[in-house]
C-alpha cells in the first residue's frame, strides 16, 4: 500500500515509518508546520517543545534513514483555527480544553488525510499507542487501547469516525515503549533517544494562562474566589488561569480545618471561582455532548468503564443516552473533578466504545 505517515519528529512516528517501509509499504512521510517556526533553533523557540523546526529536521533525518520521500505540509491556517482558538475560546469560558484530541480528528485524520490523498495515500499512520481492528460481523472498525497500559492513547481518539478509522494504522500500538526505542536504535535511527514531549506543543514554556490572556484579552476578565456559600476570600486575574481539582496556585489560606482549598467549580457569567475542600470534588454524574459512538450507538443504556481525563483510572459507570449526540454518565463510585471541557471516554474492556465532551 502507500501510506502516509504524520511524522512528528519523535520517536514514535518515526519508528511507525520504518516499520510500514520494512514491511514493504510505500511510505511517505509528512510532517505538519503548525505555526511559524521562522526563526527558531534550539532553545531559541516562539511556542512549545513539539513541532519546531527541530523536530522537523528530525523528521527529515529520519526519512533519508530509512530511505523515503518526506514533505513539510503548512497547516498553521487549519491549525490556528481548528485547534488554537478552540483552546483560547474554551478557557476564557471556564472550561479546561484538550488540544491533541481537536488535533487528532481535525487535522491527522482530516485535514492531513486529504492532503495525503494529493499523494495517492489514502492511508495515514501515526505514532500512536493504540490498534484499530475490523469488526467483521458487526461491519464495524474497532478503536482499542494500545498493547502497553503504561503509554495507550485511545483516550485521545476517541472523536474519530468510522471513515477516518478505516484509513487509520497505528504501527506501534501493538509495542511497548520500550521495544519501540529498541528498534529504534537497531535500525540506526537519529532519534532513537530523543525525549518525549509532554506540553501542549503551541504554548511556550506551558504557560498557557499568559498565551490565553495575549490570544484574548478582552475576555480574561478580573474577578473574585469565593468559598461554596458564596463569601468572597479572594480576587483573581482570569478565569482561564484556574481548572476544576486545582490546588496550588490560589493565593488563599487553608480552610478553617488547615485542610487545603480546590478549586470546585468556575462561573464565567459572574467570574467567580468557587473553591472548597477535596472531599467536595466528588461527583457521581455528568453529562456530555457532541459524542462520537465506535461501536454501535446503545439503545438506552450501557455499561462501560470510562476516564475523565487521559491518566485518571477508568471506573465503572452506566452511559446514558439523552439526546442528539448527548448523554447522561453515572459513576458506580465517586469520581474526584470531573472537569468541563475535557473528555469522558468510555470502553468496553480494550474497545473504545465512544466518548464526549464534558458540559457539567
Amino acid at each position: 500500500m502507500r501510506i502516509a505517515v504524520a511524522m512528528s519528529g519523535g520517536v514514535d512516528s518515526s519508528v511507525a515509518a520504518a516499520v510500514l517501509a520494512e514491511q514493504g509499504h510505500e511510505v511517505i512521510g509528512l510532517s505538519m508546520q503548525l505555526y511559524d517556526v521562522s526563526g527558531q533553533s534550539g532553545r531559541e523557540r516562539t511556542f512549545g517543545s513539539c513541532c519546531t523546526i527541530d523536530d522537523l529536521h528530525d523528521a527529515r533525518r529520519v526519512a533519508a534513514a530509512i530511505n523515503i520521500p518526506h514533505y513539510i505540509l503548512n497547516l498553521e491556517r487549519q491549525f490556528d483555527e481548528q485547534v488554537v482558538s478552540n483552546f483560547v475560546r474554551e478557557y476564557a469560558a471556564g472550561r479546561t480544553p484538550l488540544p491533541c484530541a481537536r488535533c487528532n480528528s481535525d487535522l491527522k485524520f482530516a485535514t492531513l488525510l486529504d492532503r495525503a490523498r494529493g499523494f495517492g495515500a489514502e492511508t495515514v499512520a501515526t505514532g500512536h499507542y493504540a490498534r484499530v481492528v475490523l469488526d467483521g460481523r458487526a461491519g464495524r472498525y474497532l478503536l482499542m487501547r494500545g498493547a502497553d497500559p503504561a503509554k495507550d492513547q485511545s483516550y485521545f481518539l476517541f472523536s474519530l469516525t468510522q471513515s477516518q478509522l478505516a484509513r487509520a494504522v497505528f504501527p506501534v500500538g501493538d509495542r511497548a515503549k520500550g521495544a519501540v526505542r529498541e528498534y529504534a536504535r537497531r535500525h540506526g535511527l537519529p532519534v532513537a533517544d530523543k525525549p518525549d514531549s509532554h506540553e501542549i506543543c503551541f504554548v511556550p514554556d506551558d504557560d498557557y494562562a499568559a498565551f490565553v490572556s495575549k490570544r484574548a484579552p478582552d475576555s480574561t476578565l478580573d474577578g473574585v474566589v469565593v468559598d461554596e456559600g458564596g463569601r468572597v476570600l479572594a480576587r483573581h486575574q482570569g478565569i482561564h488561569r484556574f481548572t476544576v481539582g486545582q490546588r496550588k496556585g490560589l493565593g488563599l489560606p487553608s480552610s478553617p480545618s488547615g485542610a487545603p482549598m480546590y478549586v470546585l467549580a468556575l462561573s464565567p457569567a459572574d467570574q467567580q471561582v468557587v473553591v472548597g475542600p477535596k472531599s467536595a470534588l466528588e461527583r457521581t454524574t455528568l453529562t456530555a455532548s457532541d459524542v462520537n459512538w465506535i461501536v454501535e450507538e446503545p439503545g438506552t443504556t450501557l455499561s462501560v468503564t470510562a476516564q475523565i481525563r487521559h491518566r485518571h483510572p477508568a471506573a465503572p459507570a452506566t452511559v446514558r443516552v439523552i439526546g442528539d449526540r448527548q448523554v447522561a454518565l453515572t459513576f458506580d463510585a465517586p469520581q474526584i473533578a470531573i472537569t468541563p471541557g475535557q473528555a469522558v471516554v468510555f470502553y468496553e474492556g480494550d474497545v473504545v466504545a465512544g466518548g464526549g465532551w464534558i458540559e457539567a
